[in-house]
């Protein structure tokens, strides 16, 4: 898999994370060396609740957050992991509220981008251009949070976040770091927070970001059919749907290429203040016809190679004789070097248009760390451990991890399972289930426009409006951007509204 894919698929993957399995100490003694080996660990602590508030929507929602730990158990009832969620409850609500479960990508990410950047009741400022790691990590009110509607927990996948393995790395790996069984035991910890917290009459949503969106159809389709649990909705952010048809960036088939060419056009326009869904029609259509048959006429065909090599030079912004020698197909880091390249500066995969200096502009090769990547992860993670340990008071002595590349690298990723299929199957099943897709413009990671060919292809299911996508200013992470944030959560209130 190409390296922009695995960013995609690692949503926000920085350095400095240890598994959450790893032993804290070194093992000084036969005790010492079982507790490394997970066999005695202490159980997380009991689950603990605090009443806050926030102004959301322009109202004060007086609500309880609450972090706890659920058990994973193997088919002899031993706890081999334990999961630990984040819920925000409004008290006094009927149990028919509605209740979303968030999950953040990686694999390897934990829910805290969801959680404290797009639609928990508090958010900590990251992803905007001039962040640094150095700013305070503090917590504020977010208007945009989805609270005043709909209950909601975040889940952190074993290996993120405080969750963890109590079983070795082998045996950790085989039971949690495969796309099959994360979606068993992710579903059994749906079911059984709704179970304890008697919540299985409410209405049920998931929402997903990036491999999360690749999680929350699977988790649907397997709630309904196999855990007696149906689901009302699903949002699915930035969502990594279709792998294969990402592919490789010397890709013989036009598709890789056409998915990721509109979000480089996206990030031009951006720059030039013209950035619409108007400006972008003529592209996409330009895309689905001329610009596949120009393709597949190949570089033999100098004429072809000519017309497609000045349109994506024109479309781009990139310099034309730069475009003409890598005939029309410009790859993701080429992309995101030269178009900064006069101010000495590289964009993100996760939005072109968040940049940073590049610390050698004079190599031939790309030496640098994605911009946005290596500026989120400080105030996410000191920002989520303050609002657990100190104000909720759920006290855990271990290393809490926003990113694991531990995990990613891990994970068994053969692809065979197909999102799209499952995402399909649900919504036949259920009539009254909505779906909305959510993407910025500027994203490489996960570009927009295979979500919008994947629709192109979908059966009507009733009700036009059941499948819905919707594209906002920014990139990956577009929530970051207050405007964005407000706009999906308009969009996001319509469709649980309308369920009622």
């Amino acid at each position: 898999m190409r390296k922009v894919s695995l960013a995609c698929l690692a949503m926000v993957l920085a350095a400095c994370s240890v598994p959450a399995f790893a032993a804290d100490k070194p093992a000084e003694s036969a005790e010492a060396k079982k507790d490394a080996e997970g066999d005695e660990l202490p159980l997380l602590p009991a689950p603990k609740s605090i009443k806050q508030s926030a102004v959301i929507g322009g109202k004060t929602v007086n609500y309880t957050a609450t972090v706890g730990a659920l058990p994973i158990k193997d088919e002899k009832g031993k706890t081999i992991g334990e999961v630990v969620y984040t819920a925000y409850t409004v008290p006094g609500a009927p149990t028919s509220r509605p209740v979303t479960f968030a999950f953040n990508g990686g694999p390897g990410a934990a829910s805290v981008y969801l959680n404290l950047g797009a639609i928990g009741p508090k958010r900590v400022q990251f992803g905007a251009q001039g962040d640094a790691p150095s700013d305070p990590a503090v917590l504020r009110d977010n208007p945009n949070s989805w609270l005043d509607f709909t209950d909601l927990v975040f889940i952190d996948p074993i290996g993120t976040g405080f969750s963890r393995s109590r079983v070795d790395a082998e045996a950790t790996k085989k039971a949690f770091y495969t796309s099959e069984n994360d979606i068993k035991y992710l579903s059994r910890v749906v079911y059984d927070w709704l179970n304890q917290n008697g919540r299985l009459t409410s209405r049920k949503y998931l929402s997903g970001e990036s491999y999360g969106g690749y999680r929350v159809p699977r988790l649907a389709y397997y709630l309904q059919t196999q855990m007696g649990v149906g689901i009302s909705g699903m949002t699915l952010v930035s969502p990594y749907l279709d792998p294969p048809a990402i592919g490789e960036d010397d890709a013989l088939s036009p598709l890789p290429w056409m998915i990721n060419l509109p979000a480089m056009v996206a990030g031009h326009f951006e720059r030039q203040g013209k950035l619409s869904e108007a400006s972008m029609a003529p592209v996409e259509e330009y895309i689905r016809t001329e610009y596949v048959q120009d393709f597949l006429a190949g570089p033999q065909d100098k004429a072809a190679t000519d017309r497609l090599s000045a349109k994506v030079a024109e479309l781009t912004g990139l310099d034309p004789a730069l475009v003409r020698r890598m005939d029309g197909r410009v790859d993701i880091p080429t992309y995101l070097r030269e178009i900064h390249r006069d101010k000495g500066l590289v964009g993100s995969v996760y939005d072109s248009n968040y940049t940073a200096y590049d610390p050698f502009p004079a190599s031939a090769r790309p030496q640098y760390s994605d911009p946005l990547l290596t500026t989120l992860i400080a105030p996410t993670t000191s920002a989520m451990v303050d609002f657990v340990t100190r104000q909720v008071g759920w006290k855990v002595d271990a290393r809490y991890n926003a990113l694991s590349y531990e995990v990613n690298e891990a994970w068994t990723r053969d692809n065979s399972d197909n999102p799209v299929k499952d995402l399909r199957q649900a919504i036949s099943i259920d009539p009254k289930m909505t779906v909305d897709i959510v993407h910025g413009w500027d994203d490489l990671s996960c570009p927009y426009f295979g979500s919008r060919l994947i629709m192109a292809q979908m059966p009507q299911f009733g009700r036009p409006d059941r499948v819905r996508l919707h594209m906002y200013e920014g990139g990956h992470m577009f929530y970051s951007r207050p405007d964005s944030g407000a706009a999906l959560r308009r969009d996001i209130l319509e469709s649980y509204r309308a369920a009622n």
